[in-house]
């Protein structure tokens, strides 16, 4: 059975197939297929395609129904994951194949669940059957129970109740809803995950369903020990789709009742400028509701859409593996678009093993703009369709003064939102739903002409209002603008010929106020000029992302990398600057930004820069007559500004006031100074500078033995020059860098942990080339010493590759270009693979040591024969492997036709030549190397 082996090891990971009766025991282990995949979505039915030969062992349980299971193996026992489980209902084969090869092609287990349909019973209201305000478990149970009690899917286990979950959780949402008999128990399933209500799998044959986003959403991408795959070890390939075609940056809805609002979304991607679309949308009479509609279009039309598949290394090297590792669900990091790591969903697991019990497989990834466009799509959905609620506060209605009306509308359910109107403002918007009424309060049926809702904050005395008004056969409303932060009280009644029905029990709902934050603002741009650090803002988000409409202004953050503690320091509401002054010369400090919205939402911290005030004079005024950069030191001057000859005496001198900075070159000579006057404690500490001291002053004979041995020198920054050729080490980002004269194209050298857990892992970078297209990067870590070609940014890869790893080697090519990589790789388990095409001979060159192609010669003869020129004369004696199709054949399969004789009869450093005993054209296919 196909397994990853490490040689003296027991095996570490395997994957294998099981047969199992249908609804009953275990057959065994298939053990002898001719290749199969299998693919395990989240949300939906997964597949399996296999292969086997009716001669193997196992084929006698695959010719009548049965039911087949994948498992894996992490060297322990054998494990079936969830949806794992498929059904042999589909084969396919030719009676006439002596090899007897048959394809299957499954459905997971859960493709049965469309056999269980939703009966009607005697509560049926307008030819569907209601289900007012009740648990997704109990619709669900509701349709297995009836169908299992007419004898539908028997083997079928469920593990949720009407008030828990899977999980063991209460369920977070409640819905009103009517459904047509006829609905199958897997489209509703289908349909309450894509609103995203529930997620659900099969784990054998038991269906499992929870609350959305809990335990098939864990978040495996963040904390201690996240689950990283990375390109090389886990992950061989990543190609990204990405398209604009759905793009648009304003959209016109069209409501009930003549409603017509645009929204616009400046933040939009556009590069041709404004592209515009359009959306009919019946049933919606509320501008608040339109608006927000529109919003949640244009988000999710806003950006380039990508699509993420990633190749799986399945080996010894790899260190996550799927289904023990990671499932369909997981929030993960991998390679995001443009390869970059990022968190991610896991959308597809898809698995492989050929005949030869080789493992692949990929994933389909959702980056967190894919995945909010999808819960953007179920909120609109929700708005549209109605019936869900999660749940409310909990609240209770404020006391009426006069008295409570009993309630006629049953189920009645609120599910407010947060929208942005067209200044920035955070609003409310609120959907509710009802059932239908079809009987008056004496239980007669009676045809009612429309409904009416009513609202109030949720405070005692506060006055009803009608705020929204329906026809008979609509039972959903809409209704904006709110005040986010307040409760309403929500209810409705029927009306019949002008008649006032009871109003319905009210629904109690909060209105919550935006919690979305502003992007991620750009990294400050810093300049230092005049003993000031001026901090500049482009008034955009992270990778040039336009701000939204209610960022309210701009927090500058300020800190001494030596002395860690953000402190704010300013503020913009626009693209702007800052000036800083006071801060102490040639000291780094660290700046960043965060970005904050009306309603208090705070973006995380922007990318950090990190500046040094440069002096507004020379250095030997500072501290001596110049206070740092604000006033001069009392007393450094006299009154008058002209000092005249003998008007200083000692008397006017204050003790250490002159200092060897204000001594002139010779002017205190030998003679002056008394035999053993000055000593050591005469020096104040920094005393004597290497400014004050000459030119080989200090001779090896004049430092004490151990002087400097073992001494530490501080700073958070060292510097060789503070301009032209130079040398920078920054200890806070342990990082040295190189800079020729007159350039900023530097070459650095640095350090990183947490690149690879528990390691430190060191690089080197060259400066950009003279076309600004690449720079080169060098990666020294504990298992794996890389040495690529980077863009210039230093992200991406952009030329040759060099991998020497622990466990393998790679040497290659790559530019992102999914045609464009071309490597060798070989493996610690002495094999090796070659990724990439070989040259077509029609660039052949003499010296080439492969020679390789494919031509077609027209018929002739007999003998038919063809003569293949190398086109050089190729350097040493070559060695021709030629595969011949012959003509005649005709392009179809079958035994009808009788093979020719053929061989090569020639072969030269110039060519070879092949002979065919018929007339009939033929192709050659040939490999030749040079030996």
């Amino acid at each position: 059975m196909p397994q990853v082996i490490i040689p003296g090891e027991p095996m570490r990971y395997g994957l294998r197939l099981a047969a199992y009766e249908p609804n009953g025991a275990r057959l065994g282990v298939l053990t002898s297929h001719l290749g199969w995949e299998a693919a395990l979505p989240l949300g939906d039915v997964p597949s399996l395609k296999l292969g086997y030969s009716g001669h193997a062992p196992g084929a006698s349980w695959l010719a009548a129904p049965c039911e087949v299971a994948v498992e894996y193996s992490i060297g322990g026992g054998w494990i079936e994951p969830a949806n794992a489980r498929f059904l042999r209902i589909k084969r396919s084969g030719d009676d006439a194949d002596a090899a007897r090869a048959w394809s299957f092609d499954m459905p997971g287990w859960a493709w049965q669940l469309r056999k269980v349909v939703l009966y009607p019973n005697g509560a049926m209201v307008e030819g569907k059957r209601p289900f007012d305000a009740v648990s997704p478990g109990a619709i669900l149970r509701t349709l297995v129970t009836e169908g299992q009690a007419r004898g539908s899917v028997p083997g079928l286990a469920i593990d949720f109740t009407t008030s828990l979950d899977s999980g063991g959780q209460p369920w977070t949402a409640t819905l009103t809803l009517a459904l047509e008999p006829g609905t199958d128990l897997l489209a509703a399933l289908i349909n309450l995950s894509e609103q995203g209500v529930i997620d659900w799998e099969m784990q054998g044959r038991t269906l499992r369903v929870y609350n959305e986003g809990t335990v098939l959403g864990r978040d495996l991408a963040s904390g201690p020990a996240p689950v990283d795959l990375r390109l090389g070890r886990d992950i061989d390939s990543a190609p990204d789709e990405a398209t604009l075609e759905d793009a648009s940056s304003a959209i016109l809805i069209a409501g009930e009742n003549g409603l017509s609002v645009e929204v616009t979304n400046p933040a939009a991607t556009a590069p041709w400028g404004r592209w515009e679309t359009y959306q009919s949308q019946g049933g919606v009479s509320d501008e608040g509701t339109a608006t927000l509609l529109g919003q949640h279009a244009l988000e999710r039309a806003g950006r380039e859409q990508v699509q993420l598949t990633r190749q799986l290394v399945i080996s010894h090297a790899s260190r996550w593996l799927p289904l023990t590792g990671y499932r369909p669900g997981d929030h993960v990091l991998a390679p995001g678009d443009q390869a970059g790591m990022q968190d991610v969903r896991i959308r597809q697991i898809t698995l492989s093993c050929d005949g030869d019990g080789r493992l692949g497989g990929n994933l389909l990834l959702n980056d967190r703009f894919l995945e909010r466009d999808i819960k953007l799509a179920r909120r609109s959905a929700g708005i549209l369709d109605g019936g869900v609620s999660t749940g409310g506060s909990g609240g209770e209605p404020s006391p009426e003064a006069e008295g409570r009306v009993p309630a006629a509308p049953v189920g009645l359910l609120a599910d407010a939102q947060a929208y942005l109107d067209e200044h920035g403002y955070a609003r409310g918007q609120a959907t509710l739903t009802w059932s239908p009424v079809t009987a008056d309060v004496n239980g007669v049926a009676v045809d009612i002409d429309g409904y009416e809702v009513y609202a109030r904050r949720n405070e005692a005395g506060e006055l009803w209002m009608l705020v929204a008004q329906t026809d008979a056969s609509d039972t959903t409303a809409t209704i904006s603008p709110l005040v986010v932060g307040w409760t309403y009280a929500f209810k409705a009644r029927a009306t019949n010929n002008g008649v006032k029905g009871e109003f319905s029990a009210q629904a109690i709902e909060p209105v919550p106020d935006d919690a979305t934050p502003p992007p991620v603002p750009t990294t400050p741009q810093l300049t230092t000029r005049l003993s000031v650090v001026h901090v500049a803002w482009d008034g955009l988000g992270a990778s040039a992302i336009p701000m939204p409409s209610d960022v309210e202004r701009l927090r500058i953050w300020m800190q001494d990398p030596l002395a860690p503690g953000w402190a704010e320091i300013g503020h913009l509401t626009a693209a702007g600057s800052i000036v800083v002054p006071g801060l102490p010369y040639e000291t780094d400090r660290e700046f960043a930004f965060t970005a904050i919205d009306r309603s208090g939402n705070e973006s995380a911290r922007s990318t950090t820069a990190t500046i040094a005030t440069a002096p507004l004079v020379d250095t030997d005024l500072i501290g001596q007559v110049i206070n740092g950069a604000t006033h001069i030191i009392d007393g450094s001057l006299p009154a008058d500004a002209k000092i005249t000859a003998g008007t200083i005496t000692g008397a006017l001198i204050q003790a250490n006031a002159v200092q060897a900075a204000h001594v002139a070159a010779n002017a205190i000579e030998t003679d002056n100074i008394a035999a053993g006057a000055i000593q050591a404690g005469h020096l104040a500490v920094a005393a004597v500078t290497a400014g004050n001291i000459a030119a080989n002053a200090v001779t090896a004979d004049a430092i004490a033995a151990t002087a400097i041995t073992g001494k530490t020198i501080t700073g958070s920054v060292v510097r060789s020059s503070a301009t032209g050729q130079r040398f920078v080490l920054d200890s806070s980002t342990l990082d040295l860098r190189f800079y020729p004269a007159g350039t900023s194209n530097y070459t650095r050298m640095y350090a990183v942990d947490g690149l690879y857990p528990g390691e430190t892992t060191t690089f080197i970078t060259s400066g950009t080339n003279q076309f600004s297209s690449a720079r080169a990067e060098f990666q020294v870590a504990a298992g794996l010493i890389r040495l690529r070609i980077r863009g210039a940014s230093g992200s991406g890869d952009n030329g040759g590759v060099l991998d020497i790893a622990e466990d393998y080697g790679r040497y290659g090519f790559y530019n992102g270009g999914a045609n464009t990589e071309t490597y060798i790789h070989c493996q610690g388990d002495g094999r090796y693979y070659i990724r990439g095409r070989f040259w077509d001979f029609s660039f052949a060159d003499s010296r080439d040591a492969i020679h390789a192609g494919s031509v077609t010669v027209s018929g002739g003869g007999p003998p038919n024969w063809g003569l293949l020129s190398y086109g050089p004369t190729m350097a040493t004696n070559m060695g021709p492997v030629v595969a011949l199709r012959d003509g005649g054949a005709g392009n179809t399969s079958g035994n009808s036709f009788t093979p020719r004789a053929w061989s090569v009869s020639y072969s030269s450093v110039t060519g070879f030549q092949v002979n065919l005993a018929a007339n009939s054209s033929f192709a050659l296919y040939w490999w030749a190397h040079r030996h």
